[in-house]
């Protein structure tokens, strides 16, 4: 008689893991046979394909320690100067099994991918001497359609140069500056913010207000064209290393990634992070001990769309197909596949058309689903401080050691939760995350200016602007001025408040309230 075998234990799938990983890099690193006849060897295609199983799923829902995935004798500092000199291992090596180097090297690489590219294309000119740079001339209520009208026709290599934003206020006046740093952030910023708005109908959000693409999206005027426009927006942020608040639902950012043609690929997996309740039926009818036919299911779909009832056939004759005992396998694979792909195939494939255009697909299959949202909304990890005041600018007067500059730094150390100091990141940059790499990558740089002190005085952080700061600051305490920003600038305008439990009020109010978050 055979054994009654016990399923896989989480130990076991740990274990398995780390040997596939392990036997994969020791075949590409010690050459044991040609690096291209070994990965396009039958047995290497299954381990390789058994094991991005194993690592997606971690991505999925985590079920290994942390770092588990990383080979401990890479010493990120030699592998990337191999890469450098073109040895034929590590390219493989990064090509199928990225995950194996620390997620920072890898979005470093990245950074670096794009300074290259900026290089050859001749895009690192400043903005006035640049050849490529492009001007953009956008009404404040109208952003978006005058954004779209004169970018969407713009070629790929015009958008990854410099953009030059004028902005004309609802006047018909223009306003000051013409730049490449702040005033483009901010109109990226906005029209990122308004295309991502679920009521402008072009994206959904889940239970979980994450984003994917809208199926009633057609109903907008030239979609299609907006989507490919907004993955070119997209693509813009994450090229120049514009963190945004932007959170997608996993299953779109899989097809961004294009995992959904691997080998193994299941919808199912991925239904959840669309829809629990539907994942949690399917898998009713998955395991249901009765007859299925009883509860007169067919092969089709009904959508209520403007309040009429629209019937969508999983595949051809689907509306008189009934699902039975025999068939419910496919019936469950035919719904997931409709619900998060045949709906929104168009949509999709103009939003990566868009994205792609901008960031080349090679770059990002250095990336998992989850590191590809960090890369697009910036880290998960707390807000380190020191790292923030490290990279600070003064403005106005202030300096590290004010009085007031050293008030707000204890301020956010020792009395705001995270969840404030995350409002408080919202507030100055428009993105509750520090960037990947930490503030020395932030743009432009963090700055803190005192508003005592008028523009025409302010020229920086100088012994010169203190000493005239000292003098120029009114010592008259502005009870009823709170705190402002301007995003664009990632600035913190604040006043000079005389005491330190006044900042805090004033602070905590202006974050909690949004006040800074309109973008000036």
């Amino acid at each position: 008689m055979y054994e009654q075998q016990t399923p896989f234990t989480l130990n076991d799938y740990i274990v398995l893991s780390h040997f596939l990983n392990t036997f994969l890099y020791r075949t590409i690193q010690d050459q044991i046979l040609d690096a291209k006849t070994a990965t396009s060897a039958p047995l290497f295609v299954s381990i390789h394909t058994l094991l991005l199983c194993l690592y997606r799923r971690d991505c999925r829902r985590q079920f290994a320690p942390p770092n588990h995935w990383l080979i401990r004798d890479i010493r990120p500092s030699h592998f990337l100067a191999d890469l450098e000199k073109g040895k034929k291992h590590t390219q493989i090596l990064l090509q199928k099994m990225p995950h194996i180097i620390p997620h920072e090297d890898r979005v470093q690489l990245f950074r670096k991918f794009v300074q290259n590219e900026k290089a050859v294309l001749g895009l690192t000119e400043s903005a006035c001497a640049s050849p490529s740079s492009a001007l953009v001339t956008v009404h404040r209520d109208r952003i978006v359609e005058d954004g779209y009208r004169q970018l969407a026709a713009l070629p790929p290599h015009g958008l990854k140069g410099v953009i030059r934003v004028r902005f004309i206020n609802q006047q018909g006046l223009d306003e000051a500056g013409i730049d490449q740093d702040g005033v483009f952030k901010e109109f990226l910023e906005e029209t990122i913010k308004r295309v991502f708005d679920p009521s402008l109908n072009l994206f959904k959000t889940t239970t979980e207000q994450r984003l994917y693409p809208s199926p009633t999206s057609h109903m907008q005027e030239n979609h299609l064209a907006l989507f490919e426009f907004v993955g070119r927006m997209l693509g813009k942020a994450v090229y120049e290393g514009i963190v945004v608040d932007v959170p997608f639902a996993s299953f779109f950012l899989s097809q961004v990634l294009g995992q959904t043609q691997q080998a193994l690929y299941s919808c199912m997996d991925e239904l959840p992070s669309l829809d629990k309740e539907l994942y949690r039926s399917l898998t009713f009818i998955k395991h249901y001990q009765g007859d299925v036919a009883d509860l007169d299911l067919t092969f089709s779909v009904d959508e209520d769309v403007m309040g009429k009832i629209v019937t969508h056939e999983l595949h051809p004759g689907g509306r008189a197909r009934a699902v039975n005992n025999d068939n419910k396998i496919n019936y469950i694979h035919y719904m997931a596949y409709f619900r998060m792909h045949t709906q929104i195939r168009d949509q999709t494939a103009a939003f990566i058309r868009g994205f792609r255009c901008i960031v080349n697909p090679d770059w990002l299959a250095l990336f998992s689903t989850p590191e590809l949202q960090r890369l697009i909304s910036g880290d998960t990890s707390p807000l380190d401080l020191k790292d923030l005041r490290k990279h600070t600018q003064y403005y106005g007067g202030f300096h590290d050691g004010h009085r007031v500059v050293g008030w707000l730094w204890d301020i956010l150390a020792k009395d705001f939760t995270e969840e404030e100091k995350k409002l408080f990141l919202k507030f100055v940059t428009s993105c509750s995350k520090p960037p990947l790499l930490g503030f020395a990558h932030l743009e432009p740089p963090f700055s803190i200016r005192c508003v005592e002190v008028g523009d025409d005085e302010d020229i920086g952080d100088t012994v010169g602007s203190v000493i005239r700061g000292f003098f120029t600051i009114r010592k008259k305490d502005p009870l009823n001025r709170l705190p402002t920003s301007s995003t664009c600038f990632n600035l913190l305008k604040l006043p000079n408040y005389q005491k330190k439990s006044m900042l805090r009020d004033k602070l905590r109010y202006a974050i909690s309230s949004n006040t800074g978050f309109e973008l000036s």
